[in-house]
């Protein structure tokens, strides 16, 4: 059983930056790919970035890529997303989610291929 917690949301103007973090429990962190996906009010739930379990491989979506950057640490069992240049279109619940497994990051896209899932985190941005 792994539990996920999400921190670092909030209001933030067009162009700034936020950092999530998502936080995990158990000991077996590093046997986990890790990912994240967003969602808004009347919307399916959107992949938005993934890295492997040594975090050797990364992913994004297309309407992320170069703006925001998924990193780990397996000493502390987080995971991360520095958002930058935020947008109007970034607004959504961020969730963070655990698949277990050891493949490429490119493998982890889909929302049925993760175990575990944290609560969310609010992200908001102004215009």
């Amino acid at each position: 059983q792994v539990q996920l917690v999400e921190s670092g949301g909030g209001l933030v103007q067009a162009g700034g930056s936020l950092r999530l973090s998502c936080a995990a429990s158990g000991r077996t962190f590093s046997s986990y790919a890790m990912g994240w996906f967003r969602q808004t009010p009347g919307k399916e739930r959107e992949f938005v970035a993934a890295i492997s379990w040594g975090g050797g491989s990364t992913t994004y979506a297309d309407s992320v890529k170069g703006r925001f950057t998924i990193s780990r640490d397996n000493a502390k069992n987080t995971v991360y997303l520095q958002m930058n240049n935020l947008k109007s279109a970034d607004t959504a619940v961020y969730y963070c989610a655990a698949a277990r497994g050891y493949a490429s990051s490119s493998h982890y896209f889909g929302i049925r291929q993760y175990d575990y899932w944290g609560q969310g985190t609010q992200v908001t941005v102004s215009s």
